[in-house]
């Protein structure tokens, strides 16, 4: 016999209205869990109907985060910023971060697994990898049961990065790659990160695990194989990292977006989205990208309309 939904365990995600977060509360749905959300665009349609209950942030108010959190047992934290833009900066995020594992403490929750990203450290001289592993040191020091989850670049459906990449090469006659496009990525299927998580969120012991895909490729042979697999006839060229940047920030001029960033930039060479652990996902991007070529880059994904519009 089922039990009844009211005495069903609580699990909290941040940002099911999100990507990673989408597809964790759908892993947690199919397992028959209950599920709330907290976000920062709680007036938008619940893809989820009565399924998941909706609550916002309240970051500026800690008592009121506190009692949406309440009644749950584990949180899955998915809340981050790509790139600073207007008010919310990455010391922002941090900081709001930590009100939500302060939150977590006093309202009881049992565990937290936290998305985090490869190579993350405190250490770090690029901003985003920094305030990450500063986040790390933060649920470590929590006292709270944790488990960190650090993927690469995910791919999937409704994924930015390796569709605006697929958009561009169909649409433009030449992709720039930002120096000698060596450097090295190691993606990962956004449902494996999911099943990761999931899995992260029932076991016990305090964990730092990456989620990361089967497959290496250098840059180059990441904008190749795609090329090839949507049948792109754009040249692929090579230009200073200084210069891709200009021209990235001009075409996001033209599409009302960022594109790219130069801490992405100099994180991707600095072979920061690479794992030296065994790989943890197992949907392998090459597989993907020849099962869903007729549908990878026929509209263009905006970061700025999916998080600040």
């Amino acid at each position: 016999m089922s039990m009844d939904i009211e005495t069903q365990e609580l699990n909290i995600v941040t940002g099911a209205f999100g990507y990673t977060g989408k597809y964790i509360t759908r892993k947690l749905l199919s397992i028959g869990k209950r599920v709330k959300t907290l976000t920062g665009h709680p007036d938008r349609p619940n893809p989820f109907g009565n399924q998941v209950s909706v609550a916002p942030f309240h970051f500026d108010n800690p008592a009121e985060l506190t009692m949406a959190l309440q009644g749950a047992t584990t949180l899955y934290n998915t809340y981050w910023v790509r790139f600073p833009y207007r008010q919310i900066t990455y010391d922002k995020a941090v900081n709001n971060t930590k009100v939500l594992i302060n939150a977590a403490k006093e309202a009881g929750i049992r565990r937290i697994v936290h998305i985090s990203i490869t190579n993350a450290s405190e250490e770090s001289p690029f901003p985003y990898f920094r305030g990450k592993g500063i986040l790390e040191k933060a649920i470590i020091h929590s006292n709270l049961s944790y488990a960190i989850i650090r993927p690469t670049v995910i791919f999937g459906h409704e994924d930015i990065l390796i569709n605006n990449i697929a958009w561009f090469l169909t649409k433009f006659p030449v992709f720039a790659i930002p120096g000698a496009g060596d450097y090295r990525l190691q993606p990962v299927f956004v449902e494996d990160v999911a099943g990761i998580a999931v899995n992260a969120g029932h076991a016990n012991d305090n964990m730092i695990r990456d989620a990361v895909g089967p497959e290496i490729f250098r840059y180059e042979e990441l904008i190749q194989l795609i090329a090839d697999k949507i049948q792109s006839k754009a040249k692929i060229i090579h230009l200073r990292p200084g210069l891709a940047l200009f021209l990235s920030k001009f075409i996001g001029y033209m599409v009302n977006d960022v594109i790219l960033t130069r801490d992405e930039v100099e994180g991707l060479m600095a072979n920061l989205l690479v794992s030296k652990n065994p790989p943890t996902g197992k949907t392998r991007l090459s597989d993907w990208l020849t099962q869903n070529a007729s549908i990878v880059g026929t509209s263009y994904a905006s970061e700025l309309a999916r998080h600040y519009r």
